[in-house]
């Protein structure tokens, strides 16, 4: 296991402006993209930093700034959850998890078990971020939000999806269960 779920110490900041959408892209790590980009986009990659745009709405994977070289969700081995509108939806590649499952789960208990299923197989050393997430980084953010989004939504009793905006946040704090 790699320390891809640790909070990072560096406060530098590795983003580039996607060329697409010109929102905020993290940097990715070369290993990431060498073992999600298909055989014939891995064949196209330069030895740059590359970025991940997170932008549901943009066909752009990865960039990297220093030349024209981009990669789209066709160039990737995996079904790239934050730009996914049709289930399965996945949230967490080293588990599996989906975002069908986390609604499904509140739907039927009123609350999820996944971030804790995830946490625990994290500190088992089970997780393996940096080489199956696209993002090359760790998923509990996504799967908190999607939690959040899908107890709130039940609360209003609407669907909500990953892609869509985290709700303002209220005055008093709410735990991942529903009340």
């Amino acid at each position: 296991m790699s320390n891809c779920c640790s909070v990072p110490s560096s406060g530098k900041d590795h983003s580039s402006p996607c060329r697409v959408c010109g929102q905020k892209a993290r940097r990715v790590a070369r290993l990431t993209m060498e073992h999600l980009l298909k055989k014939p986009a891995f064949a196209r990659l330069e030895n740059h930093t590359y970025y991940f745009c997170a932008t549901p709405a943009c066909p752009i994977v990865y960039f990297t700034s220093e030349t024209t070289s981009s990669y789209s969700r066709e160039d990737v081995r995996v079904r790239v959850g934050l730009k996914e509108t049709e289930d399965p939806v996945p949230i967490c590649y080293c588990f599996g998890f989906t975002e069908k499952m986390v609604l499904d789960e509140i739907r039927d208990f009123g609350h999820s078990t996944i971030p804790d299923k995830i946490r625990m197989g994290v500190k088992a050393g089970n997780c393996s971020c940096e080489v199956k997430n696209p993002s090359g980084k760790c998923c509990l953010g996504v799967v908190t939000r999607v939690v959040l989004n899908s107890l709130n939504g039940r609360r209003r009793g609407m669907r909500t999806k990953i892609n869509e905006p985290a709700p303002a946040p209220a005055l008093e704090r709410h735990s991942v269960t529903s009340r």
